[in-house]
């Protein structure tokens, strides 16, 4: 059995004290992430912005173990404004069918009073299980 190893993707910010994922095997568990750019600021313009930003860097990171969407087992998602996530919940849908396809794994939405930066609307994260003929040992 090998130890579990950080994934870092060099395109997203650099991580201080986490790590974006951590392979375990052909797991990948997907740190949480919300909106932040590569220049650690939250994306601008409302909750289907930063829901498109942070997916992507949830993608980015499992692509950086050569998984993909399809290899999503689980998603949760913290929002500070569940209302407001249902009111953009077509335009929400539709990002996730522009980043993921047809992909729906076992998902759950959770409502909390607020995230790590004080303008983050939502946080995601996940839990992959890659196929061993694509698993791809992280950089660095």
């Amino acid at each position: 059995m090998t130890s579990p190893v950080a994934v870092n993707p060099a395109s997203l910010a650099a991580p201080r004290g986490y790590s974006h994922g951590t392979l375990a095997g052909n797991t990948l568990h997907l740190g949480g992430q919300t909106a932040l750019d590569a220049d650690m600021r939250i994306v601008p313009g409302g909750i289907v912005e930063q829901f498109r930003q942070a997916f992507g860097n949830v993608l980015t990171t499992l692509r950086e173990a050569g998984g993909g969407p399809a290899d999503l087992v689980s998603v949760t998602i913290y929002l500070t404004d569940i209302p407001d996530y249902q009111a953009h919940g077509k335009e929400i849908g539709e990002v996730w069918r522009e980043l993921a396809g047809p992909v729906y794994p076992a998902m759950a939405g959770i409502g909390c009073t607020a995230l790590w930066q004080p303008e983050a609307l939502i946080e995601i994260l996940g839990v992959a299980v890659i196929p061993e003929e694509r698993l791809r040992a992280p950089r660095g």
